[in-house]
């Protein structure tokens, strides 16, 4: 659905807020994904990039009348205006070349101004095209697709392969939400493991790796990676699915974990409608800029063993992963995972405030809660 002027300054201050409070949450020591030191500070780098997307699409209100997001679904913006974004941050050189720059543009709003008593609305209407035109220009944002990167190389002991911490993300077109997956996964072929692991079975520090390392990190594999990452993004895959078809599709690369962070949905009061409970809540919240709720999911899969290959005169077999997944548990079953956790945030007031109608306890049921007050996050509560 379009979201008015009006409601969609609301929704950017809320947004705006949430993932504030996400960032925060990710750097504090107190986080469980803290722990994990390099896994939040992936997942802070792409929500960077969502703040980045997020002020480009507020500044694009300034000369368009309206922008669409998922209401009923996710909360977030509709994939059309991520698919936009990207081609307007191809093409903004270009169409800045054809915009008058912006001290001319100053001066003609005074003259105008002072010749006509009135306000200079197209001119104003060019000041804000050309200022979105520079921010997407020089700013990284959240694209349909982000390459895959290295982040981290070592040696597993046991097999003496070198692994690889991956991750990449994608806005899924469909379900209109951010993903973000990170992947550990050794590499048995025969040119890396000569080159990166020595002797005693560690990582060879002779070779130097500039980390991070755009794509993976083994060059004969890096651009079919990219192809497959792409095309296997998608948030109708469960993980156990992706990870499955990337121990298929390579038989060098065996996927031992597989994390994905869906971030969503995300709830507005008087902007979104996916939960009438929430809204009903949220709507009693006083200041609006408090009356929102964003949650995400983390998703995990991991190998419990690996098969070992074979070979024969007449055939062979690679190796192969044994996938865990957690049968004792029906949404795990469901999701095609090992293990997951479902996250909330919500600022102090709009907790109360679903506190005191009684609705806490069924809204939050099986999600561990962060409650975002004067600028800390507040979890386990």
């Amino acid at each position: 659905m379009t979201a008015e002027p009006d409601d969609a300054r609301r929704y950017f201050a809320a947004i705006r807020a949430a993932l504030g409070g996400l960032e925060i949450f990710m750097r504090d020591d107190r986080s469980p994904l803290y722990k994990h030191g390099i896994v939040a500070g992936i997942v802070a780098e792409y929500i960077a990039r969502l703040e980045k997307s997020f002020a480009c699409w507020n500044n694009r209100l300034g000369f368009m009348e309206s922008f669409r997001i998922g209401r009923a679904e996710s909360g977030f913006p509709v994939f059309q205006n991520v698919l936009e974004l990207e081609n307007d941050r191809r093409s903004a050189s270009q169409r800045l070349a054809t915009i008058t720059k912006p001290e001319e543009l100053r001066a003609e709003m005074a003259d105008f101004i002072l010749r006509h008593k009135a306000f200079p609305q197209a001119l104003q209407r060019s000041m804000a095209e050309r200022l979105y035109l520079e921010d997407v220009e020089g700013g990284e944002t959240f694209a349909p697709f982000l390459l895959a990167k290295t982040v981290k190389v070592s040696v597993n002991p046991k097999t003496g392969r070198p692994y690889y911490l991956v991750h990449w993300a994608s806005f899924d077109g469909s379900a209109n939400l951010p993903l973000i997956y990170m992947a550990t996964v050794e590499d048995s072929s025969p040119d890396m493991i000569a080159q990166l692991v020595v002797a005693n079975g560690r990582l060879n520090e002779k070779v130097e790796i500039p980390l991070p390392v755009e794509g993976l990190l083994n060059p004969k594999l890096a651009h079919r990676f990219d192809d497959f990452t792409e095309k296997h993004s998608a948030y109708t895959l469960s993980p156990v699915t992706i990870a499955t078809n990337l121990d298929k599709d390579f038989p060098e690369l065996h996927p031992k974990q597989l994390r994905r962070v869906v971030l969503g949905p995300f709830y507005s009061a008087g902007i979104t409608e996916h939960n009438s409970t929430v809204t009903e809540v949220l709507s009693k919240v006083s200041r609006p800029e408090n009356a929102w709720l964003l949650t995400w999911t983390i998703q995990e899969v991991y190998s419990k063993a690996e098969k070992p290959g074979r070979r024969g005169l007449w055939s062979s077999e690679p190796a192969s992963e044994e996938f865990f997944i957690n049968t004792d548990d029906l949404e795990a079953a469901r999701q095609g995972v090992s293990h997951y956790e479902k996250h909330a945030l919500v600022p102090h007031e709009a907790y109360q405030a679903l506190y005191a109608a009684g609705e806490a306890d069924r809204i939050f049921a099986g999600y561990k809660v962060h409650i975002l007050s004067k600028g800390r996050v507040i979890s386990d509560v």
